[in-house]
């Protein structure tokens, strides 16, 4: 029997989860740690589906990514025991031009990801740091990179490009899209619960802290809502989503901005903690009622809308849109709001198992399938890892 470790380490969190493969991957344990670098870190995991830790730590222990590893270990040992672990898959946000599919890490393939982080700065710096960390942590397993723009890389040159002299495309400033585990992971459950709709043109949203929309036909991404950084498309939790980029150009000449004070401004203090002056959090964005968190809710719903008609567009019409991520998954209020009006493209929701979050919310009469599907990117990884081990 095989383990596999995924890690999806972000600036201030690490979610981790074990995987056993005999006949087929069975995750055994789940958990991530919050907070890490701060006072109180947070300790969540589960084993089976069954609470195993849910405790605070010292700030020491979950310092870095390096010393959240070490309670990682020390989770798997209280769970399953001392168990080797064969391969460590990561997320890693961009793959730039060069890496289309999941690969083994080496030392060059971790200086040509380097070289990436001013693509995803955000995210790229964290996840090679977990790369690092679980390295050394398991010398003799085999380290796994997955990336969230692979996904999109079928994408039309129309969809793939900007209307810069030629030579920047060349160079790589082209729209890479993200969220691709998440996006590979719905289309495979589409190919076992829905195969026409996975054959067919469909519409997913990941809706979350971050959050994008794909028109997916046959399978391939065709088109995204994101683009050359994780800025673009929708307003997310705490990033801009689109904007002119004469905005970016009048912070720095007129306001005097410095770069890394536009980027930490555009990253960290925009979208919907930005509008909402509040929380990046819609439950208690939904829950606050104020005017500016109202008006936050109104702007989100409202791009995702004219997202879906833009994706229409490109896929000439479409037969399945599926919710996924926290807040497509959860928040049926969005989802609702999102859909209303839609009927002329044949979207017609069932009041009453959009509010259950059923995994068809459609009413009988839509001609569009309408689902919620609990995407999950960890198994993705697995999988990944688990075929790159047979091949090895």
């Amino acid at each position: 029997m095989q383990h596999i470790l995924t890690l999806n380490s972000g600036s201030s969190s690490i979610k981790f989860a074990l995987f056993e493969e005999d006949a087929v991957l069975v995750e055994t344990v789940h958990g991530q740690i919050e907070g890490l670098g701060r006072n109180a870190p947070h300790l969540e995991a589960k084993l089976r589906g069954a609470p195993l830790a849910d405790e605070r730590l010292d700030a020491a222990s979950a310092a870095d990514h390096e010393a959240a590893l070490g309670v990682v270990l020390e989770v798997l040992q209280r769970a399953v025991g001392r168990t080797e672990v064969d391969a460590v898959g990561h997320r890693v946000v961009h793959g730039g031009l060069a890496f289309t599919r999941p690969i083994v890490v080496n030392d060059d393939v971790l200086n040509d990801l380097q070289k990436l982080i001013p693509l995803a700065p955000l995210h790229q710096p964290h996840n090679l740091s977990g790369v690092r960390a679980a390295h050394r942590a398991f010398p003799g397993a085999m380290q796994v990179a997955c990336f969230d723009t692979a996904f999109h890389r079928s994408h039309p040159w129309v969809n793939d490009t900007y209307a810069l002299p030629r030579e920047f495309y060349d160079q790589g400033v082209r729209r890479y899209g993200f969220h691709g585990l998440s996006y590979e992971y719905v289309v495979s459950r589409l190919k076992e619960i829905a195969p026409l709709d996975e054959k067919g043109r469909v519409v997913v949203m990941h809706l979350g802290n971050g959050a994008s929309m794909c028109a997916i036909r046959d399978g391939q991404s065709i088109g995204s809502s994101m683009g050359f950084t994780a800025l673009d498309g929708l307003p997310m939790g705490t990033r801009c989503g689109q904007l002119d980029p004469g905005v970016v150009l009048y912070l720095l000449e007129e306001k005097r901005m410095t770069a890394e004070a536009v980027t930490d401004l555009l990253y960290n203090h925009s979208g919907l903690k930005g509008l909402s002056g509040l929380s990046q959090d819609m439950r208690e964005l939904e829950a606050a009622g104020t005017p500016e968190a109202r008006q936050a809710i109104d702007y989100f719903v409202d791009r995702i809308r004219r997202e879906l008609g833009a994706m229409a567009a490109i896929l000439s019409g479409i037969d399945a849109v599926v919710f996924c991520g926290g807040i497509g998954e959860y928040a049926w209020r969005i989802r609702e709001r999102v859909c209303q009006g839609f009927e002329w493209l044949g979207i017609a929701l069932d009041e009453s198992r959009n509010r259950a979050s059923h995994s068809l919310i459609s009413s009988d009469q839509s001609r569009v399938r309408v689902r919620v599907v609990n995407t999950d990117e960890e198994m993705m990884i697995a999988r990944h890892a688990a075929r790159l081990l047979k091949q090895s």
